[in-house]
């Protein structure tokens, strides 16, 4: 089986290197660029789909500094996906939010485990506290049941694809920073944890207590401190580069 992560690779290692040849057009995306951010859409059971918290706006942000950090040709806006599109597999990278409120039908569960384990990535942002870690560890369990959350390890390539991040901090929503805390929910403690494959790559990558979408959405708003901005952007391009070249 062809594992869509190997399409990708192609793509980034020419891009790095600035090489003339590009990659053939059989590799290339729909949208005809190397990177489109991907946001994953699902039901959630309120009637504000928790889904698009920072939509579009953290895409926007976000697909702008990783034009200017890298040599990646990424498409301007960020497009939409459900796990039981055809395109799903047209995308190597995933982004998710609010995932304590997360709930996927059977063939979403099949389609997702299908997509990790042909090479795709997910990442996962801006959930909070107990109640929402066990949602979400209920719904990664359907899919991996045999497979864990761990801690990311210090070394983990994670931390050093592009930008080498010596120190993690919490990056906060900007509503719990205007009310003086960098958490919310409960959630005072940070963490970063993944789900792997049988080779040790990193599948799925676990933003907790934290919220890196609004680092990427308030770059701009001098109310919202640049070491928080800066961790998100380190740290998204890293994401990006490391689910390209694995």
């Amino acid at each position: 089986m062809t594992r869509v992560r190997c399409r990708f690779a192609v793509l980034l290692v020419t891009s790095l290197a600035c090489s003339a040849a590009r990659a053939d057009a059989e590799f290339l995306t729909p949208s005809a660029h190397e990177f489109e951010f991907a946001r994953l859409v699902y039901a959630s059971g309120y009637e504000w789909p928790r889904w698009r918290a920072d939509w579009p706006d953290a895409e926007y942000h976000f697909n702008g500094g990783l034009q200017r950090l890298t040599n990646i040709d990424v498409a301007r806006d960020g497009v939409l996906v459900r796990l039981t599109d055809a395109t799903l597999f047209d995308h190597p990278w995933l982004y998710v939010v609010e995932v304590g409120y997360m709930s996927l039908s059977e063939p979403e569960i099949a389609n997702l485990r299908e997509y990790l384990l042909r090479g795709g990535f997910l990442m996962v942002d801006d959930f909070h506290g107990q109640y929402e870690w066990q949602q979400f560890q209920s719904v990664m369990s359907a899919v991996f049941p045999e497979r864990a959350l761990t801690r990311v390890a210090e070394e983990s390539d994670l931390f050093s694809s592009h930008f080498v991040i010596e120190e993690l901090v919490q990056v906060p929503g900007i509503r719990a920073l205007m009310n003086g805390r960098t958490w919310e929910k409960g959630g005072v403690n940070p963490g970063w944890f993944a789900i792997t494959d049988d080779e040790d790559r990193i599948m799925v990558v676990v933003n907790y207590n934290q919220d890196l979408g609004d680092g990427w959405e308030h770059a701009d708003d001098a109310a919202y401190p640049q070491r928080f901005t800066g961790q998100a952007y380190q740290m998204g391009v890293n994401y990006v580069i490391y689910a390209l070249t694995h």
